[in-house]
């Protein structure tokens, strides 16, 4: 550790991502072990973490991540929507497709960001807020694919009516962005996506990774 830096506030910081790592919990002993610190070192910082309610303590004991991080997660989404918008804005202009951000909710995906072509006659109304499950839509199909590592060859996914009737969406994931699950993509009324959209979109895509990183 450096002067500039608190070394208290790192172990913290480390005992955080270390219980996001997992779904069931760890024990004081195992935590000790994982950062090199006893035990005792461990059960201040997870008192501390707890008065803030971002560690909680299961009846086994096992330490988790508490709901306070949700709050501090709200916060998330305004600034992921700013760095996205010169994206999405360049990519709905150029394709004539409302474009959208796209993040995990929960279980479901949740738009975050979304631009309207200004030169088109028509398009679809797609709004912030619209959540949809994971499961459908080539926006939560993206994010899926990678968090269980099967893209397709292209790095994008096509999709046709599966959350409005006459509506194609293609989508592509944010890649490397620690801490973030999402992806960027656009839809429009059509029977099928125009072959240049997909790779348009992998590039947008990429370039909202660049700028969250």
């Amino acid at each position: 550790m450096t002067a500039e830096t608190s070394q208290t506030l790192d172990r913290g910081l480390r005992v955080l991502k270390l219980l996001a790592d997992t779904d069931h919990g760890l024990t004081v002993t195992e935590l000790s072990n994982k950062l090199g610190v006893n035990r005792t070192v461990v059960y201040r910082l997870l008192a501390t973490l707890e008065q803030h309610a971002l560690v909680r303590r299961d009846l086994g004991g096992r330490a988790r991540v508490g709901l306070g991080v949700l709050r501090l997660g709200r916060q998330v989404h305004p600034l992921v929507r700013e760095a996205a918008l010169p994206a999405l804005r360049s990519l709905a202009e150029d394709i004539g497709a409302t474009a959208h951000l796209t993040l995990v909710d929960g279980t479901e995906a949740l738009a975050v960001a979304v631009v309207e072509p200004t030169w088109t006659d028509y398009h679809v109304a797609y709004r912030t807020g619209f959540r949809h499950p994971l499961d459908r839509g080539a926006a939560g199909r993206a994010i899926l694919g990678a968090r269980q590592g099967v893209l397709p060859e292209t790095g994008y996914t096509l999709t046709h009516g599966e959350l409005e009737a006459g509506a194609s969406g293609a989508a592509a994931p944010l890649l490397g962005v620690s801490g973030v699950e999402g992806s960027v993509g656009v839809v429009m009324l059509a029977d099928a996506v125009p072959e240049r959209v997909g790779p348009r979109v992998l590039d947008a895509a990429r370039e909202v990774s660049d700028a969250l990183r």
